[in-house]
């Protein structure tokens, strides 16, 4: 769950961040994007092809949610028991994460213009059926309504907008 969290953050957020800037974003096809297997985790991940797209939510959702979140999960059930609700709430979260740390660097960097191009296209995300219910509000006070499981890890504790209030 936590490696499947940690995906769908930088997903989000290598299409979100650009999009927002720029008005574009990496295609991200899943035939162009590279990690190194002798890693036990795909921290660094990189793009073979310097393609992009224009930015509109259904351009972003073509590009991550169907072409990676959605064929994850499907690797992940053949492989575990995680459920779809855990699933989508991971992606949800790190959906709203990185909306918020775009947020926080337009408002460092006096650019609300990034801000706002970066909360109409989550919106616009988050109005799916996959999506919509995984928690609440849709910006950058979100909370989940499923667990990522972080708290079973050894040393592991609430993520930032854990459905648990207390440990």
């Amino acid at each position: 769950s936590v490696a499947h969290l940690g995906l769908a953050a930088r997903l989000w957020s290598v299409a979100l961040g650009p999009a927002a800037l720029t008005g574009r974003f990496p295609a991200l096809s899943p035939d162009a994007l590279l990690w190194d297997p002798r890693h036990t985790f795909p921290d660094d991940l990189w793009l073979s092809s310097a393609a992009t797209l224009r930015a509109t939510a259904g351009n972003i959702r073509e590009a991550v949610q169907y072409g990676h979140l959605v064929p994850l999960a499907e690797a992940i059930h053949r492989d575990g028991p995680l459920s779809d609700r855990l699933l989508w709430g991971n992606a949800g979260s790190a959906l709203a994460g990185s909306l918020r740390e775009l947020v926080a660097w337009a408002r460092e960097h006096g650019r609300p213009d990034v801000s706002g191009r970066a909360r109409a296209l989550v919106a616009e995300l988050f109005d799916h059926p996959d999506l919509r219910n995984t928690g609440g509000p849709h910006d950058t006070a979100f909370r989940r309504r499923s667990c990522c499981l972080y708290y079973r890890c050894p040393a592991g504790g609430l993520c930032g907008d854990c459905v648990f209030e207390s440990a």
